[in-house]
């Protein structure tokens, strides 16, 4: 049966993760999974914040509907 010990580690100089618990028997084979948190610098912007921001482009499908319905009435008149 798998049991599961989550922890929050620094990792040390050279690299080094320690982990300490009383529920890890000594002698026992474990499987180290290390999922490292990447600090997202505030100034990046996601892609989907460039969608509808150039000139030209729409936000919205709705915003292209009203812009092709607005050039549809302007040839008609």
């Amino acid at each position: 049966m798998l049991s599961e010990i989550r922890q929050r580690a620094i990792v040390k100089p050279g690299g080094v993760v320690e982990i300490c618990s009383p529920e890890l028997p000594p002698g026992a084979t474990v499987e180290v999974i290390v999922l490292l948190e990447s600090a997202q610098n505030p100034s990046e912007k996601s892609l989907t914040s460039f969608i509808g921001a150039a000139r030209g482009n729409f936000a919205t499908p709705e915003a292209v509907d009203q812009f092709i319905r607005h050039e549809r009435d302007a040839w008609e008149s």
